[in-house]
C-alpha cells in the first residue's frame, strides 16, 4: 500500500470524511488543481466538499508528508550508527506525530559533548546501569572498581557523579517520563511574567503583565502573543511553571524501584535531570505548542477579517471624484472613469492654513459638472471629516453621494512598484487618491494590489509565523477572487494573478495578449496565450468572465467543459443557449437528471442550472452608504453615555474595533458585544458592519475609547 493511500485513510478518519473522496482530493491536488477549482468544479469527486474542507485535507496531507520525510531521515541516521533494530524501526514507522518520532530518536540523536558523554568516555556507563537497577546497597564499594586516574576518575565521588550524569540523561530520554511531564504542563502549568528590572517606564504598555500569572491552557491567543512580544522586546521575563515536587514524585514513580542506597542516587539523578535537562526542554516544547496554537487563532482571525474586507459591497462602475484629504498640503482630487481610469487630477485647499474655500468649491463644482460625477469618495484619514463637511456644504445641481472610504493600506499601494508602473508621471498623493476612489468602486480589485499584511485587519500580525500567515492570506485572497470571478478584458495583472491556475507570469502574458489583440472575444482564445496550457486553462477558465463576448456562456461561471450540456438543454427545449440565460421559466422546465453523464453528476448539473438562472452572480452584498454623527469630530467631543453610529473596522479574539467618526477607533470588548456569552466576536460581527454603540469610557491622554453594544 503506497503512502498516498495510507494518508487518505488516515485523513478521512481524522476529518470524518469519505476515504474515496479524500483520495480524489489528494489526486487532484497532486495533479496541480487548486482549492477553488476542486471545490467549484469537481463536486462529484469530492462529495461536494467546500473550500474549507479541501484546504483541511491539503494541510493534513502536507503535515503527514513532512512527518514521513522526518521518519525516513531519522531511520537513516540510526541505521548509519548501526543501532537500528526491527522493533525500533516499527515504532518509528508507527509514530502518529512528530513529537513521538523525536522522542524515539532522542537517545540516538547526535549531541554535543554532554556531561553524560564525558562520563561514558571514562567507562562509567556500566556503573550507572548497576545503580539504575537499584539492586546494590554498598554503592561506594562498587564504585571503587571504576576509579581510574588515567581515565580521569580520581575517586569514588567522581565515579558516582559521572554515573549520575548518565542516569540523568537516561531519565530525560525516557518517553514515558517525557509524556508525563508534558501532561503536567498542559494540566497544571502556569504562564507567569514579571517586568525586567529598569524597564518599568519603557515597558509601561505591558504594565498589566508586570506581575502576572494564569494557567497556560486557559490563556487566550492575544495574551500569549502579547507576552511573547514583550519578552522579545526585553520588557518582560516570561516563564511557564509547574510544581517541582509534583513532577519529581511523578518521575520517581517511574524510576524508583527500591529503597536503598542506590535508590537515593537515582533520586539525585532524577532531580538533576528535571532541573538541568527536562524542565528547559519540555518548557521550550510547551511554549512552541501554545505559540503555534496562538498563531493559528490569530491567523484565522486575520484571514476572516481579510475575507470580509475583500468581499465588502462594491459600489460598481460609476464616475467617481475621489479626494485624499489634507490640511497644509491640500486635498488631492482625482476623477475616475467608470472603469477606474484616471481622467483628471488637481489640488484644492479648503482647510487652514490656506482656507481657499471659495476656490475649492468652484473647482469641485466644475469637475462634477464636466465629468458627470455620480459619487464623491473621501479618504477617512487626516482632515477626512472636515473634507466630508466641506463637500456636503456644497449645493450641487444634482443628487450626489459622498462616501467616507478607509485609507488603510492606501499609502502602501501609493509607494509600491505596482502604483509607480501604473502612474509613472504622478506623485504619491495622486496615486493615493486613485486608490481611495477605486476601493469604493470595487474593494476586491483594488485591495489585491496591497500586501494583505499591510491592510491591518488582524492582531499581532508581525508576531505570528510569517510563512503560515502569508500562505493563509494568499489562500484567502485566491478564494475571494475566484468566488467573485474576474472580468478577463479589464482585470489588472494583480487581480488576474490570483485566479485559479494563473499566477504572476501567466497574468502578465494575458495582459500582453490582451493589449496586442484588442481583448478577448471568447474563452477559447486563452489557449493562444503563451505558456497557458490545457491544465492552466482547465483551472482558470470558469473563473474568468467575458461580457458581451461571442459566446453568452463566457460571462457565466459555467465551465467550458460543460458547455455541451447547456447546448443539450437548449436543444431539448428548442431554444437558443442565450434564451436560457436568466430565464427562470425555461430553466424550471429542465429536469437535471436528464443530463447526467459519466463525468458530470447531479451536483454539477444542479450547479449549472443555478448559474444559468443568475449568470455571473456576485456573492457580495449590495452597496449601502453610511454616515457618522455630524456633531462628533475628535475624541474631545466624546462623552460617556453618548450613543453613536459606528462601523466595524477590525475584529480580534478579545473584541471589535469600531470607527465612530474620530481619528481613533473605539474598542468594544467581547464582554460588551452581546447580552449573552459569546466565545468569538465573529459569531455576531463582521467587518464593515454598521452598528450602534454607546461610549462607556474615554481616555484622552492615552487616546483610548471604550464602547459597548449593550444599549
Amino acid at each position: 500500500m503506497d503512502n498516498t493511500l495510507d494518508f487518505s485513510i488516515q485523513i478521512a478518519q481524522e476529518l470524518a470524511l469519505s476515504q474515496h473522496h479524500v483520495a480524489n482530493v489528494i489526486r487532484l491536488l497532486d495533479e496541480g488543481a487548486t482549492i477553488p477549482f476542486i471545490a467549484r468544479y469537481r463536486k462529484e469527486m469530492t462529495g461536494t466538499m467546500d473550500e474549507e474542507k479541501v484546504a483541511a485535507v491539503q494541510k493534513r496531507l502536507e503535515q503527514l508528508t513532512e512527518l514521513q520525510k522526518r521518519k525516513e531521515s531519522v531511520l537513516a541516521s540510526i541505521e548509519e550508527q548501526g543501532k537500528l533494530t526491527d522493533e525500533l524501526r516499527q515504532k518509528i514507522l508507527n509514530a502518529k506525530n512528530l513529537q513521538e518520532v523525536e522522542d524515539l530518536y532522542l537517545p540516538y540523536k547526535p549531541k554535543r559533548r554532554t556531561r553524560a558523554a564525558i562520563a561514558r568516555e571514562k567507562g562509567l556507563e556500566p556503573l550507572a546501569a548497576q545503580i539504575m537497577a537499584q539492586n546494590i546497597d554498598f554503592v561506594d564499594k562498587v564504585a571503587r572498581r571504576y576509579v581510574d586516574v588515567n581515565k580521569g576518575v580520581a575517586n569514588t565521588d567522581e565515579a558516582l557523579e559521572g554515573a549520575k550524569d548518565i542516569m540523568a540523561e537516561w531519565v530525560s530520554e525516557n518517553i514515558n517520563g517525557r509524556n508525563r511531564i508534558r501532561k503536567i504542563f498542559h494540566l497544571q502549568g502556569d504562564i507567569s511574567s514579571s517586568v525586567v528590572k529598569g524597564k518599568e517606564e519603557e515597558g509601561k504598555t505591558y504594565q498589566q503583565y508586570f506581575d502576572f500569572s494564569e494557567p497556560i491552557s486557559q490563556a487566550p491567543s492575544h495574551r500569549l502573543l502579547a507576552l511573547f512580544r514583550a519578552e522579545d522586546e526585553g520588557m518582560l521575563k516570561v516563564k511557564i511553571k509547574v510544581d517541582d515536587d509534583f513532577v519529581l514524585n511523578s518521575l520517581e514513580s517511574i524510576f524508583i524501584k527500591n529503597d536503598n542506597e542506590s535508590s537515593e542516587l537515582v533520586r539525585d539523578a532524577i532531580a538533576d535531570s528535571w532541573k538541568r535537562l527536562l524542565e528547559p526542554s519540555i518548557e521550550t516544547e510547551i511554549r512552541a505548542y501554545y505559540k503555534e496554537k496562538a498563531d493559528e487563532t490569530a491567523i484565522k482571525v486575520f484571514a476572516e477579517n481579510l475575507k470580509q474586507l475583500l468581499l465588502a459591497a462594491p459600489m460598481g462602475q460609476k464616475r467617481v471624484l475621489a479626494i485624499d484629504p489634507g490640511f497644509r498640503t491640500g486635498c488631492k482630487v482625482v476623477v475616475l472613469s467608470e472603469t477606474g481610469a484616471l481622467l483628471h487630477n488637481e489640488t484644492i485647499y479648503p482647510h487652514p492654513p490656506k482656507s481657499d474655500t471659495v476656490g475649492a468649491i468652484r473647482k469641485i463644482k466644475s469637475l462634477v459638472d464636466a465629468y458627470r460625477i455620480k459619487v464623491i469618495a473621501i479618504g477617512n484619514g487626516t482632515a477626512g471629516r472636515e473634507t466630508e463637511d466641506f463637500i456636503k456644504s456644497i449645493k450641487f445641481d444634482r443628487d450626489l453621494m459622498a462616501v467616507m472610504v478607509s485609507e488603510s493600506g492606501a499609502s502602501v499601494y501609493s509607494a509600491s512598484k505596482i502604483a509607480r508602473d501604473e502612474f509613472p508621471n504622478y506623485d504619491i498623493t495622486v496615486r493615493g487618491a486613485v486608490s481611495i476612489g477605486r476601493r469604493l468602486m470595487d474593494p476586491l480589485a483594488e485591495l489585491v494590489k496591497i500586501d494583505p499584511k499591510s491592510i491591518g485587519v488582524g492582531q499581532y500580525q508581525h508576531d505570528v509565523n510569517q510563512k503560515l500567515l502569508g500562505e493563509s492570506l494568499d489562500q484567502t485572497v485566491e478564494s475571494c477572487v475566484n468566488a467573485v470571478g474576474v472580468e478577463l478584458n479589464t482585470a489588472s495583472e494583480q487581480l488576474l494573478s490570483y485566479v485559479s491556475g494563473v499566477g504572476p507570469q501567466l497574468a502578465a502574458n494575458i495582459i500582453q495578449y490582451r493589449e496586442e489583440n484588442g481583448g478577448f472575444k471568447n474563452r477559447k482564445q486563452l489557449h493562444d496565450v503563451p505558456r497557458l496550457g490545457n491544465k492552466a486553462f482547465e483551472q482558470c477558465a470558469g473563473f474568468l468572465r467575458i461580457h458581451n463576448g461571442e459566446n453568452p456562456l463566457d460571462q457565466s461561471a459555467v465551465h467550458p467543459e460543460s458547455y455541451h450540456i447547456v447546448e443539450k438543454m437548449a436543444k431539448k427545449l428548442n431554444v437558443k443557449v442565450v434564451d436560457l440565460i436568466g430565464n427562470k421559466e425555461l430553466i424550471a422546465k429542465i429536469n437535471p437528471k436528464d443530463f447526467i453523464e459519466a463525468d458530470f453528476g447531479l451536483e454539477t448539473i444542479t450547479d449549472i442550472l443555478s448559474e444559468l438562472e443568475k449568470p455571473g452572480r456576485d456573492p457580495r452584498k449590495s452597496f449601502e452608504a453610511f454616515e457618522f454623527d455630524k456633531n462628533i469630530r475628535t475624541i474631545n467631543d466624546l462623552r460617556e453615555g453618548m450613543t453613536l453610529n459606528g462601523i466595524v473596522t477590525n475584529i480580534t479574539a478579545f473584541g471589535a474595533f469600531v470607527d465612530i467618526g474620530v481619528h481613533q477607533d473605539g474598542l468594544v470588548h467581547i464582554s460588551q458585544i452581546c447580552d449573552h456569552y459569546i466565545k468569538d466576536p465573529n459569531e455576531v460581527l463582521h467587518l464593515n458592519q454598521k452598528v450602534r454603540v454607546k461610549v462607556s469610557g474615554v481616555d484622552v491622554d492615552r487616546k483610548r475609547i471604550s464602547l459597548t453594544m449593550k444599549i
